[in-house]
């Protein structure tokens, strides 16, 4: 039985945990998946009771223009926020913030398939994202008290700190967003194990030019983590293209501006 106390102090996490465990274990796979992506948008430790119509509103909205699907992955979200209200542990009725059309069946655009594409990505890079996310949380958290504190002057045309806090919060939410949708296609290659040394993404990569004999050393990434000058370079840059795929001791051609040169892979690094 669920006393007062908890039913005041339950957080995110916890009330999706306890909604899962209701759902039928054929189903349950399919729900998980939007409930976490639910659960990581507002924070795992973010207060149910402070949750807001408006703010499951906001989300389905982000949802709805990134996700030509949205209108069958928000159903899951209903679920648990009628399950919070059952339980009483948000007095509100938050699933009427959640206003979301059925898509036409049509070909989406090249954009919206891209977006549901896996983002190979490092371990490191995966780590760094989910530390940002964090503590965007928490500075979200933080500016809706200075928004709230800001709402308590009724003069809004001049309330500066109002619409300043208002301005943060948007661009704090638009960034979470856009980390939350790239964690969720991500792919963390340095799990990935083969028993041939493949080149692959992740990699270090020792390249012995065939005319010259100079070494090249360079860290395949995706391309949201090239940095040239740590040697860090795409997947899809001239030298990435033509060596992923390949193995050790192999001669592979390189295209550039200033012609064609020949490499040769003599080290793959893991």
């Amino acid at each position: 039985m669920t006393t007062n106390s908890e039913k005041i102090g339950i957080n995110l996490g916890e009330a999706a945990s306890r909604y899962l465990a209701t759902v039928p274990e054929n189903q349950r796979a399919v729900h998980q998946q939007e409930v976490f992506k639910f659960v990581r948008w507002f924070g795992n430790e973010r207060p149910v009771i402070g949750l807001t119509a408006s703010e499951v509103s906001n989300y389905a909205e982000r949802l709805a223009q990134m996700d030509a699907d949205a209108a069958t992955k928000i159903e899951p979200i209903k679920a648990l926020l009628v399950r919070i209200r059952k339980e009483k542990w948000n007095p509100d009725n938050l699933a009427t913030g959640i206003k979301i059309k059925k898509a036409k069946s049509k070909n989406t655009g090249p954009s919206q398939k891209l977006n549901r594409e896996p983002i190979p990505m490092t371990k490191a890079k995966y780590d760094e994202l989910t530390v940002e996310l964090t503590s965007l949380q928490a500075k979200r958290l933080e500016v809706i008290v200075d928004i709230q504190r800001a709402a308590a002057d009724k003069d809004f045309k001049e309330n500066a700190p109002f619409h300043a806090a208002r301005e943060q919060k948007g661009h704090i939410e638009g960034r979470i967003m856009e980390i939350d949708e790239t964690l969720a296609f991500a792919v963390i290659t340095e799990e990935i194990k083969e028993k041939a040394q493949v080149v692959c993404v992740g990699d270090t990569i020792v390249l012995e030019a065939v005319a010259s004999q100079q070494e090249l050393r360079y860290k395949l990434v995706n391309p949201k983590e090239v940095a040239p000058s740590k040697g860090m370079i795409s997947t899809i840059s001239p030298i990435g293209r033509a060596v992923v795929g390949k193995t050790e001791g192999e001669v592979v051609l390189v295209v550039v501006p200033a012609g064609k040169l020949q490499y040769r892979i003599k080290r793959i690094e893991r």
